[in-house]
């Protein structure tokens, strides 16, 4: 049986809101390594955090609705996603 090839996916999460970048930024990345994605912050602020993804597209996705519902003392009010052109294989 041959092996299926996966295509990667590189894309910028901007989340929006009320977001304690002490507490969230832990969970993002514990998050993302349980997704089995590669993330790297690139700005963190109490309004604005913004994170690369490199992964499989479905679990940016579930990256995304996890963010939305995270810790409990964070309120998320949108999440922007810019998808760049190039593909990683």
């Amino acid at each position: 049986m041959a092996k299926q090839e996966v295509e990667l996916q590189r894309q910028r999460m901007v989340i929006l809101g009320e977001l304690l970048p002490d507490s969230f930024l832990p969970w993002i990345g514990r998050h993302a390594s349980k997704l089995g994605l590669s993330s790297t912050i690139t700005h963190a602020s109490a309004g604005r955090i913004e994170l690369d993804l490199v992964g499989r597209e479905e679990l940016i996705d579930m990256m995304e609705i996890g963010c939305i519902l995270g810790p409990i003392d964070v309120w998320v009010e949108s999440i922007q996603r810019q998808k760049p052109s190039d593909h990683i294989l």
